[in-house]
């Protein structure tokens, strides 16, 4: 899953579950479920989500949306197994590298004409 967002320090919830594609309500359901998503709070309780929350909803996501893990089997996963992590971090330099080579083929196929 390719991820757009700004490169800022804090995410709004908004923000984040319109990135992903999901609810709210589920980004929410997943911080109660997985200790390592864990952002911060202001007064009001609005969540502010860190680069590294962002990086460990990716995981998430792609442990449980991709490749279909139960809650508890991604919680197991996350705990005993780095190379995830890493085939993670790869599907996304991936997808943003097929991204930028789509950009590239488009200018020069508009500069063909």
């Amino acid at each position: 899953m390719h991820v757009e967002l700004p490169d800022k320090i804090y995410y709004s919830i908004g923000e984040v579950s319109k990135a992903f594609g999901v609810n709210a309500s589920l980004i929410r359901f997943w911080e109660k479920e997985f200790e390592v998503i864990s952002p911060k709070k202001n007064k009001k309780g609005n969540r502010y989500f860190t680069q590294q929350d962002i990086k460990n909803l990716k995981l998430i996501y792609h442990l449980v949306k991709e490749r279909g893990y139960t809650l508890d089997g991604a919680k197991t996963a996350l705990e005993e197994n780095q190379s995830i992590k890493e085939d993670v971090e790869l599907i996304a330099r991936m997808e943003s590298i097929r991204s930028e080579l789509v950009r590239l083929k488009e200018s020069f196929d508009l500069g063909a004409d």
